[in-house]
């Protein structure tokens, strides 16, 4: 089994559309495994794209964030705030089988509901790490890890896979996700502002400075206090999705650029914070291999984009033609998916 976080230090990079379709084509491509999306995002948006989009989506989050007891990523947060430091072993009660709410989906594809009363919770969930146990940082940081050993002892240890839809923001959350994950999806958008995110999250996670006596973050010290696994970057994905000319396409080819750049440096100085895929070449010895292995890129499908996050559709499954989205009629062209779709299984072929 395999745990993946889909994280930047930025928001609008495309991270929750990309969970959303990353999920749905790895469970299209994969019919007898199962995948589980954790959704650790306070505005739960892969949720609502997984659950059926803009309008029935949104509907059914409501249903299940006003239903006793409540099935989501919070309901099992409380259940850890009363036994902070002793799982009570609920993680399984708190999923969902994606296509019970969305016909579009397949079968094998589950769901942990995000929760917007997760920023309610931080500090009642920060505030476990301390007093208590000696290591009760540790213990409260291995929460998500916890709930993924609950659902995986529920399918008898079947082959699954799992994705977590992470918060931008480095919050106590953020930081359960990471420590769950053994894998690492860096998502990044065509700005200045995406170089600084990734420097970022090679910062906080890591603990890689540019200047000597630099600070570090508290996550990274008490992971290496407490000797507990980093996740390795997998890949590194630039997401085209709002880039809409010949000029803002060069000026994104600058930034990738850029920011394969910083990478690079990182896996000369320290290659032991990335994954090597395990199905891939061999270990990347020049600029060129290490490129092919782990940047990647998804195209921007413009008007397919919307209409695939708005209504719920897997841009895999979407078709080109008429839709209706919220009552104006919307045309898919064929070209559209074209861009994107090659891109998005090339991609999922790629994760294992």
């Amino acid at each position: 089994m395999s745990t993946y976080a889909i994280w930047n230090n930025k928001g609008g990079v495309g991270k929750s559309y990309l969970t959303f379709q990353v999920a749905a084509e790895f469970a299209c491509q994969n019919p007898n495994k199962r995948v589980l999306v954790i959704d650790l995002c306070p505005q739960a948006n892969s949720s609502s794209m997984l659950l059926g989009g803009m309008f029935g989506g949104e509907q059914i989050l409501t249903q299940i964030h006003t239903t006793a007891p409540r099935k989501t990523i919070s309901g099992y947060f409380e259940d850890r705030i009363r036994s902070p430091y002793v799982s009570p072993s609920t993680g399984a009660n708190y999923i969902t089988q994606v296509s019970m709410h969305n016909s579009q989906m397949p079968r094998n594809l589950f769901l942990v509901v995000g929760d917007e009363q997760l920023e309610l919770q931080s500090s009642r969930v920060s505030a476990a790490t301390s007093p208590g146990p000696q290591d009760s940082w540790r213990i409260v940081h291995l929460w998500v890890r916890d709930l993924i050993e609950d659902i995986n002892d529920r399918w008898d240890h079947e082959d699954c896979i799992v994705f977590i839809d992470c918060n931008p923001s480095f919050s106590i959350y953020t930081e359960l996700s990471l420590t769950a994950s053994d894998r690492l999806l860096i998502p990044f958008s065509a700005d200045g502002s995406s170089k600084r995110a990734v420097k970022a999250v090679l910062s906080l996670i890591y603990g890689s400075t540019r200047r000597q006596g630099e600070q570090q973050s508290e996550f990274y010290l008490n992971s290496q206090r407490y000797r507990m696994a980093l996740p390795q970057i997998y890949m590194y994905i630039g997401n085209r999705l709002t880039q809409m000319n010949q000029s803002s396409a060069s000026a994104f080819r600058t930034v990738v650029e850029e920011i394969g750049e910083e990478i690079w440096e990182v896996w000369q100085s320290s290659p032991q914070y990335f994954c090597v895929h395990p199905r891939g070449a061999s270990t990347p010895r020049n600029k060129r291999t290490f490129k092919q292995m782990f940047q990647y890129e998804v195209n921007d499908a413009n008007t397919a984009s919307v209409v695939s996050s708005a209504l719920g559709i897997p841009i895999s499954r979407l078709t080109a033609g008429q839709r209706d989205v919220a009552g104006r009629r919307i045309t898919v062209n064929q070209s559209q998916l074209d861009k994107q779709v090659p891109n998005l299984r090339s991609l999922v072929q790629s994760i294992e």
